[in-house]
């Protein structure tokens, strides 16, 4: 099985296929729902901050804080594919993604 993102914030950005691995790593870049800034989402819809993606995409890097103990946080190398996701975000200027299935 595959997946799609479509952007919510600009439906004329063409959709990106994605990985079901890449489908699982969302929530390492999405920006808490309950963030000021984030409007309410629907199940399948991420937010991912441009400023932040921006500062991902620069340094190719990311941090992953651990779900056991918030202060433990990992420097992770990015992988192609999750830079495809950052370039696709910053070239279409997409904040707001929704996650579909290709069947």
């Amino acid at each position: 099985m595959s997946y799609q993102l479509v952007s919510v914030d600009n439906p004329a950005a063409p959709p990106l296929v994605i990985s079901p691995r890449l489908r699982s790593q969302l929530v390492y870049f999405m920006t808490p729902p309950d963030a000021p800034h984030v409007p309410p989402l629907q199940a399948q819809d991420y937010w991912i901050d441009a400023t932040q993606s921006q500062q991902w995409f620069a340094d190719g890097v990311f941090d992953l804080v651990s779900p056991l103990d918030g202060e433990q946080r990992t420097v992770i190398e990015l992988s192609e594919e999750q830079e495809a996701l950052l370039e696709w975000l910053l070239t279409h200027q997409i904040q707001h993604i929704r996650v579909q299935e290709n069947g």
